[in-house]
């Protein structure tokens, strides 16, 4: 039987903030059918598809989901990658579905380009949007064009250049979720997916 649902994410731990805000709607339908939900950080990208392997094998009672940077275009090949890196021990326990393994394309900041008015409000005065990737298509804007751009569109605000641990937290919890979703396909598939599994576990 399903009790929680555990979301492990590619980053630092000061990011959980962010992602309990950002994931607020479905984390508050899993509540309303008594599943806990629990957002676990991984730090790095390997540490993180190690943390997920561990988990879909000692927490047989969870959903377990892993939240990782794709850093790069998504081939359509992303999952299978991912099943492949992390050499898939089924007879241990661990069948893994392909529900259970999102990506964040090319990086979490792409999510960011994807709601710029949030980013505006956020920096206010100082703020150069024009310095931001002009590709409105956020997943397919390389992974050192998104860092590079925001740090350009920040660094005379009043809070200086943009820094991952001290800004994301509050932008993740100010993006506007219609937006990225629409904006950012491997963000709506990360909430359609929640969802179904949370209704159809709960």
């Amino acid at each position: 039987m399903v009790k929680e649902i555990r979301v492990y994410f590619e980053g630092d731990n000061a990011l959980r903030k962010g992602f309990n805000n950002f994931l607020k709607s479905e984390i508050d339908l899993a509540r309303q059918r008594d599943l806990r939900f629990n957002l676990i950080s991984g730090g790095s990208t390997a540490e993180t598809i190690k943390d997920f392997m561990t988990a879909a094998r000692t927490h047989t009672d969870a959903i377990n989901i892993v939240l990782i940077d794709s850093d790069k275009p998504d081939n359509g090949n992303l999952i299978a990658e991912v099943k492949q890196r992390a050499s898939w021990d089924t007879e241990a326990g661990a069948e893994i579905q392909d529900e259970q393994i999102h990506f964040m394309v090319q990086v979490m900041e792409s999510w960011f380009l994807a709601d710029r008015n949030a980013l505006k409000k956020y920096y206010g005065q100082g703020f150069r949007e024009g310095q931001l990737p002009g590709n409105q298509n956020v997943e397919r804007i390389s992974k050192s064009d998104v860092v590079n751009g925001l740090a350009k569109a920040t660094r005379n605000t009043a809070k200086k250049k943009y820094h991952k641990t001290r800004h994301a937290p509050d932008l993740l919890s100010s993006l506007d979720i219609d937006k990225v979703c629409s904006n950012a396909p491997s963000c709506n598939r990360l909430f359609h997916s929640l969802r179904s599994l949370i209704i159809s576990n709960a």
